[in-house]
């Protein structure tokens, strides 16, 4: 449904207010069904998410065929864990409660609120509504406008999954992204920028809705000399030119110990080199581009304004407006002052920064609020405890970009500034769950 009026909105908010609770009585092998419809709808339209992908943002297959695979991979784990996921859990009672019994049970929150992010358009929309159904949540999502290929499909997909009185998807802009606000939500997840996150946790605030936020910052790789340097630059080179850097992952600042910071640029550049052109030309097949004018213009303005501040262009550095192309970047000594040093860059223009000691970096850190992922590439084990002793994230991954959040055992999410809240497999399942708590005492006899 694309820009459904306000009564419109509250017909369907109140459809699902009154159905969440035969929805929240629905078994394990009921809730199974559903997300096994979930991922043959998914399937069925696998050629139209990539060519929506494609269109909106130029994703590579490759990139494309990873928004789907994560999907999928998401609902086989928990069609195959959900039945222990939902076994209420036992407690031991406490000496001065001897006999009684302490049980902890899993319920869904009701009815929330799924917002998609722009950069990920299929992923970071049906990824979240994964561990919703699981949970037996009904759900409101809204795709995001400026991906409107994907935004559509997304809406058929869902459609052919759902009744709308479980999941329901409505599109359009930021209008209907305020009117959704207005509502009673019992639960929001929102993935997309500080700024905004600040805007949705404000408007939850009235009703006192739980919000889940994934959220961004600048994210940092630190090289130390103990590491394996042509692995660092080749992984630190792919990391932020992925999706053309449009990626809240990414990393956005490389610290390299200043005596290898030129040999690192030069295997940097020859691994961009490589891996995106041919004969000297951008495969643009390879490369995604920026999403919109505005977001072009703000990366940028990004550049041009490191340069103006005396940043050096160790690499890269062209910029294609005609169709949104910014090519791979590598900037070197780029001022502190310089705007690209305060703010996520969402582009692929990568800053080299250099240190003497590891204080250089966790100062720098300090001053710029807890990323939603840090990146260590060393061999020297007291080098990577002292980062983490020392700093504070969302994430870690040692001597690899990003992986942390293809481990689903593992909680993914941000710290303060970089998020609120966990998901992916079982922490998925416990964020869109209420976790109640009853203890039963035995009858007088």
């Amino acid at each position: 449904m694309s820009n459904p009026s306000p009564a419109e909105l509250k017909r369907i908010f109140d459809q699902q207010k009154n159905h969440q609770w035969t929805i929240k009585a629905t078994t394990a092998a009921q809730r199974k069904q559903k997300l096994q419809k979930f991922k043959d709808a998914v399937q069925a339209n696998a050629d139209g998410i990539r060519r929506a992908l494609a269109t909106d943002l130029r994703k590579p297959a490759s990139e494309a065929e990873a928004e789907i695979a994560v999907v999928i991979g998401d609902i086989d784990e928990a069609i195959a864990h959900l039945d222990e996921w939902m076994k209420p859990v036992q407690i031991e009672s406490s000496p001065q409660l001897a006999g009684t019994k302490a049980t902890m049970v899993y319920e869904p929150r009701g009815v929330c609120l799924v917002f998609g992010a722009w950069n990920f358009p299929f992923l970071l929309l049906l990824q979240p509504l994964v561990p919703a159904i699981a949970a037996g949540n009904c759900v409101i999502a809204k795709p995001n406008e400026m991906a409107p290929a994907t935004s559509a499909i997304s809406a058929k997909v869902l459609r052919e999954a759902f009744d709308e009185r479980e999941v329901a998807v409505v599109e359009g802009g930021i209008e209907l992204a305020n009117a959704l606000l207005e509502l009673p939500f019992d639960h929001i997840f929102f993935t997309g920028s500080p700024k905004v996150g600040r805007a949705v946790m404000a408007a939850a605030a009235k009703h006192l809705t739980s919000v889940t936020l994934e959220l961004g910052g600048k994210c940092p790789a630190v090289v130390d000399r103990a590491s394996d340097l042509p692995l660092a630059a080749a992984t630190i080179a792919a990391g932020r030119c992925f999706n053309a850097g449009q990626v809240c992952l990414c990393p956005d600042i490389a610290w390299v110990r200043e005596e290898l910071a030129d040999e690192f640029v030069k295997q940097a550049s020859a691994f961009i080199e490589g891996t995106y052109y041919a004969e000297g030309k951008l495969n643009k097949q390879a490369f995604a581009r920026i999403v919109d004018k505005r977001n072009f213009e703000r990366v940028k303005g990004y550049l041009d304004d490191a340069t103006k501040r005396g940043a050096n262009v160790a690499y890269g550095g062209k910029t294609e407006a005609d169709d949104l192309t910014i090519h791979p970047t590598i900037l070197r000594a780029v001022p502190l002052d310089a705007t690209i040093m305060k703010e996520e860059v969402f582009g692929p223009l990568l800053t080299v920064a250099t240190y003497r000691d590891i204080n250089d970096i966790t100062a720098f850190m300090r001053r710029g609020g807890k990323p939603l992922a840090m990146y260590v590439f060393s061999t020297d084990q007291a080098f990577i405890d002292r980062m983490m002793l020392e700093t504070s994230s969302g994430g870690v991954t040692v001597n690899g970009w990003a992986t942390h959040f293809f481990e689903s055992r593992l909680p993914f999410g941000g710290v303060n500034e970089s998020g609120i809240g966990r998901y992916h497999g079982i922490h998925g399942f416990k964020e869109l769950s209420h976790e109640r708590a009853m203890l039963s005492v035995p009858a007088a006899a």
